[in-house]
């Protein structure tokens, strides 16, 4: 995960007894640069990790959390950005538009545990939920139905809450070299990436250590019992050739997901769709199907496919 470095960071500070900044960003609105969630951590030895947004704005909370370092005091901060130099108070710097409020807080030694549940949680691929307020940080096992949660009556009355852990998991079907280069592009993005192939002893899927999980099936006609119906679950098909694509697709045509997607040509995406409809498949099912899949870019490599396929999925799990 992309976060894990910036948590192991902190860990890392706090064991060296280096003073410890946190800085994460509770809400954000507009074109604001740093988006929810986002967060960094500045030690006493002016190091860094992790970002905010960047910018004029992100220099100026750092120097602030450089100055809060020096203090004696471990009372949290929390300030509102906005992106406009029209605004009447709380002007970053920047003239994006948006706004961003960021809680400040200095780490210390009572926090080590927190810290390591947070990060046991994120290296065993497990769920829990980051609890953020006045009185500092917390982290409980059990998940929240949203991603984030602010709820804000004032500086002294608010609480932030966010999901941790892989919210999103995407099923690749076929463990080819397009496959190959689509979990390595994924696997920056924060899916939790199992890959499904029928083939054991395929090259390109024993070299695949992008993928969290590896399974092999005995046929594709099985697949409905690896890829459970789920908002937050992606499924891409990209099996060895027309037929196994057809089998796999009719395995969880009927089955709802986020996303799926299926690599092919459009005379080989007709022929199949052409099919379903003859067998009787609902058309708002066939319709749901992304094929043939990706954004066009006149991709030609593995590498330049996965590019075209990632941004599909972004597009529609930030719609």
């Amino acid at each position: 995960m992309k976060n894990l470095p910036t948590w192991q960071f902190i860990k890392n500070n706090l064991e060296k007894g280096l003073g410890v900044m946190l800085l994460y960003v509770l809400e954000s609105k507009g074109s604001s640069p740093g988006r929810q969630g986002f967060f960094m951590s500045v030690n006493t030895n002016n190091e860094m990790y992790g970002s905010i947004g960047g910018g004029i704005m992100e220099h100026k909370f750092v120097e602030l959390a450089k100055e809060k370092l020096k203090e004696e005091n471990n009372e949290s901060l929390i300030k509102k950005q906005v992106h406009s130099k029209s605004a009447a108070l709380n002007q970053s710097g920047m003239i994006c538009s948006g706004e961003q409020t960021i809680f400040i807080y200095k780490l210390t030694n009572k926090d080590q545990d927190v810290i390591n549940k947070i990060i046991n949680c994120m290296e065993g691929n497990q769920t829990g939920t980051l609890q953020l307020s006045p009185k500092g940080i917390d982290f409980i096992n059990a998940i929240i139905d949203e991603s984030f949660s602010f709820e804000y009556k004032s500086d002294e009355d608010w609480k932030y809450a966010e999901s941790l852990g892989y919210q999103n998991h995407l099923y690749i079907v076929g463990g080819g070299h397009c496959a190959l280069a689509f979990s390595n592009l994924m696997r920056t993005m924060d899916f939790y990436i199992h890959l499904i192939e029928d083939r054991k002893d395929l090259n390109t899927f024993l070299r695949n250590t992008s993928a969290h999980e590896k399974i092999i099936v005995n046929d594709y006609s099985e697949l409905d019992k690896y890829i459970p119906t789920g908002k937050n679950n992606y499924v891409v098909l990209m099996t060895f050739g027309y037929r196994t694509d057809a089998v796999a697709l009719r395995a969880i045509i009927h089955n709802d997901y986020k996303y799926l997607g299926m690599l092919g040509s459009k005379t080989k995406i007709e022929q199949l769709f052409s099919e379903l409809k003859t067998e009787g498949v609902a058309a708002e099912k066939i319709d749901k199907v992304y094929a043939p899949i990706g954004i066009d870019i006149k991709s030609q490599t593995p590498e330049e496919i996965a590019v075209s396929i990632a941004a599909e999925i972004v597009r529609v799990k930030n719609e």
